[in-house]
């Protein structure tokens, strides 16, 4: 179960019974898995995205990046993997879909910072 023992003992209180705590927690298991190929699916279908990252190496305010891919695994609520441009990638440590032409990722290592990525700079 996605729950952990206070979460499920605090719904349990709140009068739900360990048939619907399951299926509340499969629930959120599957929108997990569903955000997932959506953001997976927002890097495919693009060559080039922008963003709100700062970089130090670029003078854009929403710099443009050449996508190679977005490979995704999920846990419960978790969504992980690595996000690849061109020359470079990082960690992906949760994300989501804020709309057709806009995701949220939460980068790892050497970004450590959400960021926001769209289809074109006026997105942002």
């Amino acid at each position: 179960m996605h729950f952990d023992q206070r979460t499920q003992a605090a719904l349990r209180e709140a009068g739900l019974s360990t048939e619907e705590i399951q299926a509340a927690s499969e629930r959120v298991v599957e929108a997990t898995d569903e955000a997932a190929a959506d953001l997976e699916a927002f890097f495919a279908e693009r060559e080039t995205v922008y963003s709100d990252m700062d970089q130090a190496h670029s003078a854009e305010q929403f710099p443009d990046h050449a996508v190679d891919y977005l490979d995704l695994f999920t846990h419960a609520d978790d969504i992980r993997g690595y996000l690849r441009f061109d020359s470079w990638g990082v960690p992906v440590e949760g994300g989501r879909v804020l709309s057709d032409d806009v995701v949220e990722l939460s980068l790892g290592p050497t970004v450590n910072d959400r960021v926001r990525f769209a289809a074109d700079r006026d997105a942002l």
